[in-house]
């Protein structure tokens, strides 16, 4: 029997010595919930009105938790600013659309030909990979 997903989740959280606490399950959830980025600033603002005990400081450390374990990644904005999405716990890559900020996930599948090509090619192990393509989406470019 397939454990729940929250227990997944704490392992994984604990595995780098983070906690599972409300505030990381209510941070991640709304991430999960959202097909687009968001800042942090952005998710305070979110979550602030039914949330009013919420912390800008609990969302902005709550996502570094987040993006340490690989529950959550962040990226990077025009301006240097940074954007998160939560992700799934399988190894994956992303399409950031520049326009909406929707975030797509892309299977490592997809991605396992270009680094079998570079393994060959240049003689390197890849040991981990990490791409992130930014770009305008269908529904933008209509």
């Amino acid at each position: 029997m397939a454990k729940p997903k929250h227990e997944d989740t704490a392992e994984r959280l604990a595995s780098l010595g983070h906690r599972l606490t409300a505030q990381r399950i209510l941070i991640l959830e709304t991430l999960r919930r959202s097909n687009q980025t968001v800042t942090a600033q952005e998710l305070f603002e979110q979550l602030r009105p039914e949330h009013p005990y919420l912390g800008r400081a609990t969302v902005f450390r709550n996502l570094d938790a987040l993006v340490d374990v690989g529950l959550a990644q962040r990226f990077e904005r025009a301006g240097h600013i940074y954007a998160y999405a939560g992700c799934s716990e399988e190894h994956h890559h992303h399409l950031i659309c520049v326009h909406c900020h929707k975030a797509t996930e892309v299977s490592e599948l997809t991605v396992a030909p270009l680094v079998a090509e570079l393994q060959a090619a240049e003689g390197f192990t890849v040991e981990h990979s990490a791409l992130d393509f930014y770009g305008t989406c269908r529904e933008c470019r209509q």
